[in-house]
């Protein structure tokens, strides 16, 4: 896997209950600036991923944010960013974040986070992209889907090469680590054409 350039962060719009959110969005930030890896996130001004977007510009970073109009509108996009664009629709959103960047990591955040990840996750599983997913497990969120998503695999319907092609880590280097070492899964390493 080549080094990664630019991330792809979802999050959360709002701060959470656990200041711990809002602490490991600028921890995020300022940690892919400091490395020199741009970030592409959501174009909000608010909660998480407004800290996010201020916390990587402040380390002199770069920022793509990506909104669509109608969110925009409603005064929540980040016009302080150099690169804001504001697309038509949460499709071409999704569709221009994930153009943009070389892998995935996602913070905590609700169902629109969530979408976000299990969409550039079947995008991997399709063989769509072959770029690396994580979670970073702030405060031990992610610890109920991660279990759900082992489950899934116990239950037959994730395969095993799929669960691991989400990496998960409480701390953004050993996340890092993991998603510059992972390996793409092809449509056919995981497709069994024995079945129906």
């Amino acid at each position: 896997m080549p080094e990664l350039s630019s991330i792809c962060i979802f999050c959360g719009s709002n701060a959470g209950a656990d200041p711990a959110y809002l602490e490991a969005a600028e921890v995020v930030g300022r940690g892919l600036a400091q490395r020199g890896v741009r970030v592409v996130y959501g174009g909000a001004t608010v909660g998480m991923m407004g800290a996010l977007a201020d916390a990587a510009r402040g380390a002199g970073g770069e920022v793509v944010g990506v909104i669509p109009r109608a969110i925009f509108d409603r005064e929540i996009g980040h016009t302080g960013l150099d690169d804001l664009r504001v697309v038509g629709s949460m499709h071409e959103r999704k569709a221009l974040m994930a153009e943009l960047s070389d892998a995935f990591i996602a913070l905590p955040g609700g169902i629109g986070t969530l979408e976000e990840l299990f969409e550039v996750y079947t995008w991997a599983q399709l063989g769509i992209h072959a770029k690396p997913l994580g979670l970073l497990d702030v405060a031990g969120y992610f610890q109920p889907l991660v279990a759900f998503l082992d489950h899934a695999v116990r239950e037959r319907f994730l395969r095993p090469e799929m669960r691991t092609l989400l990496a998960v880590s409480d701390g953004l280097d050993d996340l890092l680590a993991a998603l510059e070492a992972s390996e793409p899964v092809t449509l056919l390493k995981w497709i069994d054409l024995d079945q129906t």
